[in-house]
C-alpha cells in the first residue's frame, strides 16, 4: 500500500474533475436555496404567517423527489454510462436555474417551489452517481481518502453556498439579479467542469428497468437489508442525517436566544459545524492508514455524544444580552468553550460519516451499489423528516433548544449501544485500532497481493500476543483467525477474538477434541470463501527468530486447495507484549512502547507448492534480519 496523500487525488484526472463538479452542485443547491428563503422573507411583504408556512414546506417539497424517484434513480445509474448522466443532470440543472432567474424576478414563490422540488430530483438523481462512481475511479487504497475529500468538499460548499446566496439576495434592489447570475453562472461552469470527467462504464448495461416506483422502492430497499453489516452501516449514514438536521435546525433560533448573536454570529456557527466535520473527513486516511476503517465509526459516535452533551451545560439558559457581532460574541464568558464544541460536534461527525460510506462501497456488489445507495438516499429522506418531527415534538412538550441537543446525544448514544450490538465488528475493529494505534506505528508492504474476493490462507510469523490484532487491524478483508485456545481466552481480548470469529485450537495431546473442530472449521471457513490466518510455528517464538512450521498447513491444503499468502511481522521482537520483554528483568516499556512495525505481504503461492518448508522459507525471507 502506498503511503500517498489524499490530496494527490485532485491532482488526478479521474478523480478532480468529479470533485469539482459535486462541489459546485452542492453549492448551488445552497446558494438557491438561501437566496429563496432571503427572497420570501424579507423581499416580498408577505406577512408572517406567510413567511413561517413557506419555511415550513420548504423542506417537505426538496425532500418528497428522494421518495418518489431515488428508486428509479438507482436503476438509471446502475444501466448506463455514469459519466454522460452526470452531463445530463448539470444540463438539467442550468435548466432549474434559468426558470430560478425568472421566478425571482417575477417574485413567482410557487414557481420558487417548483424550481426547489426540480433541484430535489436533480440531488435524488445526482446521488447514486456520486457514490458508485468513486469505487470506479479509484483504488481500494484510495477509497477513505477519496471519500473524506468528497464529504470535506460538500460540507463546504453547502456552507459557503449558503453565505453566497443568502449574502447576494440581500443586495437590495440588485440582489435578485446578483444571486440569479451566480446560480446561473455556478450551473454552466459545472456543465464544464463535468465535460472531463473519464467515462464510467455502466455497472449492470443489461438491467431490465422497473418503471413502478412503488415495487422498486421495495426491491432496492430488500437490496438494502440483504447484507446485515451494510443494512447497519445504512441506518449510521441515516443517523448521521438525523442528528446534523436536528442540530442544523435548532442552530438559528439557538444563536439569537441563548448565544446573543445576529446573522454573523449564525454564520460562524454554522461554519463551525461545517468546518468541523470537513477535518474530521480529511482524518479518516491518516487514521485509518489509507484503508477502510470502521473501527473510527464508534469513535467518531463517542465524539459526537460527548461533545453535544457539553453544549447543553456549556450554555442551557437564555443569554442575557442580544444582537451581538461575531468579535462580541467571541469576548463573552463560556463564548469558546461552545467555539470548541460546535467545531468538535461536526469533527466527530465527519470521522463517523467517511468509513460508513467507504464501507458500503467497498462491500457492495458493484452491479448493486447504485441502487443500494439510492435505497440508502431513501432511508436518509425518511431520517430527516422523522428528525424535523422530533424537533417540532421536543419543542412543543416544552423543551429548550439545548434540552433538545441533550435529548440526541442521549439518542446519539443509544442507537450507537444498539447498532454495535447487532454488529460487534464495528466495536471489535474500535477495540483494536484503539490497541493497535496506541502501541504501535505499522507500515505495511504488499497488502494489494491478499485476493478481494475468495479463499485463501494467510500463514504468519508469531512474535507476540497482539499478532492477530495487528493482521487484522492492517489487512481489509475480515479474516478467520487460528489461534491457540489460551490466547483465545485471554480477558478482554476474548470478545475481540470472538466477534472476530477466531478458531481456537489446541495440541492433539491438549485436546484432541478441539484440534478436530479446529480443522473442520478452518475448511468450512475456506469453503465459504472467507480468508483464514494461522500461524504455523505453533506458539510464540521465545528468542526471536522463526521456527519450524508444523505440518498442519500441509494437512489444512489437503482438505481444500486454495491460495496461500505468506505474511512476516518485522520489528516486534522486544516490543511490549512479546516474549523477550516478559522474562524478569526485560521490561522495557517506556523504551519499547509505539514500537515501529512492518506487516510484509509476499507473493501467493499455490496450493500445490505449499509445503510447509516451502511457505516458512517464504516467511524468513520476507521477515529478514529485522526481527
Amino acid at each position: 500500500m502506498s503511503e500517498h496523500s489524499q490530496f494527490t487525488l485532485l491532482g488526478k484526472r479521474r478523480f478532480a474533475p468529479f470533485f469539482t463538479t459535486q462541489a459546485l452542485g452542492a453549492f448551488n443547491d445552497n446558494a438557491f436555496r438561501q437566496g429563496m428563503v432571503v427572497l420570501i422573507g424579507f423581499h416580498l411583504g408577505l406577512a408572517i404567517e406567510a413567511v413561517s408556512f413557506y419555511a415550513m414546506i420548504a423542506p417537505a417539497v426538496f425532500i418528497l423527489p428522494f421518495f418518489l424517484f431515488s428508486a428509479t434513480a438507482g436503476q438509471i445509474a446502475e444501466k448506463f454510462e455514469k459519466t454522460r448522466l452526470i452531463r445530463y443532470v448539470k444540463l438539467f440543472e442550468i435548466a432549474a436555474m434559468l426558470m430560478a432567474v425568472y421566478a425571482f424576478h417575477a417574485h413567482q414563490v410557487w414557481l420558487l417551489f417548483v424550481v426547489l422540488f426540480l433541484m430535489g430530483l436533480h440531488s435524488t438523481v445526482f446521488g447514486p452517481i456520486k457514490y458508485a462512481i468513486l469505487p470506479q475511479a479509484l483504488h481500494i487504497d484510495e477509497l477513505v481518502g477519496g471519500n473524506g475529500l468528497v464529504e470535506m468538499g460538500t460540507s463546504m460548499a453547502v456552507l459557503i453556498g449558503m453565505m453566497a446566496g443568502g449574502s447576494l439576495m440581500a443586495l437590495g434592489d440588485f440582489g435578485t439579479t446578483a444571486a440569479s447570475i451566480l446560480v446561473v453562472g455556478v450551473a454552466v461552469i459545472g456543465y464544464l467542469v463535468s465535460r472531463a470527467i473519464p467515462p464510467a462504464p455502466a455497472t449492470a448495461p443489461d438491467l431490465k428497468f422497473n418503471w413502478n416506483p412503488a415495487s422498486e422502492t421495495l426491491r432496492v430497499l430488500r437490496y438494502v437489508v440483504k447484507d446485515r453489516t451494510i443494512f447497519n452501516a445504512i441506518l449510521g449514514i441515516s443517523w448521521f442525517w438525523f442528528f446534523g438536521t436536528v442540530f442544523t435546525a435548532q442552530l438559528p433560533a439557538y444563536t439569537q436566544t441563548f448565544l446573543g448573536g445576529g446573522e454573523g454570529v449564525l454564520n460562524l456557527t454554522l461554519a463551525l459545524f461545517s468546518v468541523g466535520v470537513g477535518i474530521g473527513s480529511l482524518l479518516c486516511e491518516r487514521l485509518s492508514g489509507h484503508k477502510v476503517e470502521i473501527g473510527l465509526v464508534p469513535f467518531g459516535s463517542i465524539g459526537m455524544t460527548v461533545f453535544a452533551v457539553d453544549l447543553f451545560f456549556a450554555r442551557p439558559v437564555a443569554a442575557s444580552a442580544h444582537g451581538l457581532t461575531v468579535m462580541g460574541f467571541l469576548g463573552a464568558a463560556g463564548s469558546p468553550r461552545i467555539v470548541i464544541d460546535l467545531l468538535l460536534i461536526g469533527l466527530f461527525a465527519g470521522l463517523f460519516i467517511v468509513p460508513l460510506f467507504a464501507l458500503v462501497q467497498s462491500r457492495t456488489d458493484r452491479s448493486e451499489l447504485s441502487r443500494v445507495i439510492a435505497g440508502n438516499n431513501i432511508l436518509n429522506a425518511l431520517f430527516m423528516v422523522v428528525s424535523a418531527g422530533l424537533g417540532l415534538g421536543l419543542t412543543a412538550l416544552g423543551f429548550s433548544i439545548p434540552q433538545i441537543f441533550l435529548a440526541v446525544a442521549v439518542l446519539n448514544a443509544a442507537v450507537a449501544i444498539y447498532i454495535y450490538t447487532l454488529v460487534p465488528e464495528f466495536l471489535m475493529r474500535f477495540l483494536s485500532w484503539i490497541l493497535i494505534n496506541t502501541l504501535y506505528r505499522i507500515r505495511t508492504e504488499g497488502l494489494d497481493r491478499i485476493p478481494e474476493h475468495g479463499p485463501a490462507l494467510l500463514v504468519c510469523n508469531h512474535v507476540s500476543y497482539m499478532d492477530a490484532l495487528i493482521v487484522a487491524g492492517s489487512v481489509r478483508r475480515p479474516s478467520r483467525f487460528v489461534m491457540y485456545y489460551k490466547i483465545f481466552n485471554i480477558p478482554v481480548m476474548r470478545f475481540i477474538f470472538r466477534t472476530a470469529k477466531a478458531i481456537p485450537i489446541a495440541s492433539a495431546k491438549e485436546d484432541p477434541g478441539l484440534l478436530e473442530k479446529a480443522f473442520a472449521e478452518i475448511d468450512r471457513a475456506l469453503a465459504e470463501g472467507e480468508i483464514v490466518c494461522i500461524f504455523p510455528e505453533g506458539g510464540l517464538t521465545a528468542d526471536g527468530e522463526i521456527a519450524t512450521f508444523r505440518p498442519g498447513v500441509e494437512r489444512i491444503l489437503a482438505q481444500r486447495a486454495v491460495p496461500v499468502i505468506p505474511l512476516a511481522i518485522r520489528g516486534l521482537w522486544g516490543s511490549i507484549f512479546s516474549r523477550r520483554d516478559s522474562a524478569p528483568g526485560r521490561m522495557r516499556l517506556p523504551r519499547r512502547f509505539w514500537s515501529r512495525i512492518v506487516l510484509a505481504v509476499g507473493e501467493p503461492v499455490a496450493p500445490t507448492e505449499a509445503s510447509a518448508a516451502t511457505l516458512e522459507q517464504r516467511v524468513r525471507e520476507l521477515r529478514g534480519a529485522w526481527a
